[in-house]
């Protein structure tokens, strides 16, 4: 084997990505292993890497297969110096560009998102600190009410 080539299971580890879903991304023609082994493994270079991780970085943001498979075509294009004049690579790049503006509309949804859940969590903590307190002046003998005005 080419010290160029990986096999499936080296893929997954690099890309932190399962077997069956390097598998998946296969059957849907988003990555096609560059070569097979004599015995018909899937060989992976480190182009096939690069891919499988724009895949793995759209797929939390909500992009589906066809967008990842549109995005990666207009990439492949606009890097293989396909298109045959300014305005198809224009095109291309306003393409690639409307991918990333979506990302960072994406991004931003998941910071409000992580404030909410840091939010609650914050609250909780309180909450939870608020009872240990309570249950630790009980056990001492100090009224809730007293607890709750030193609080304030």
């Amino acid at each position: 084997m080419d010290s160029k080539h990986m096999q499936i299971g080296e893929v997954a580890t690099r890309t932190e990505l399962s077997l069956r879903t390097i598998r998946h991304y296969e059957e849907t023609g988003l990555v096609i292993p560059s070569a097979r082994s004599q015995g018909g493994f899937r060989l992976y270079t480190e182009a096939d890497i690069a891919r499988l991780m724009v895949i793995r970085r759209m797929k939390p943001l909500g992009f589906t297969l066809d967008e990842m498979r549109d995005l990666l075509d207009a990439t492949d294009r606009l890097d293989s110096n396909e298109p045959a004049d300014i305005d198809e690579r224009e095109a291309l790049l306003k393409r690639i560009g409307t991918y990333e503006q979506g990302a960072a509309r994406k991004i931003e949804d998941l910071r409000v998102q992580l404030a909410r859940a840091e939010d609650f969590a914050a609250n909780l903590r309180a909450r939870l600190g608020a009872a240990r307190h309570q249950q630790d002046a009980s056990a001492s003998g100090v009224s809730w009410a007293r607890v709750k005005r030193a609080a304030r």
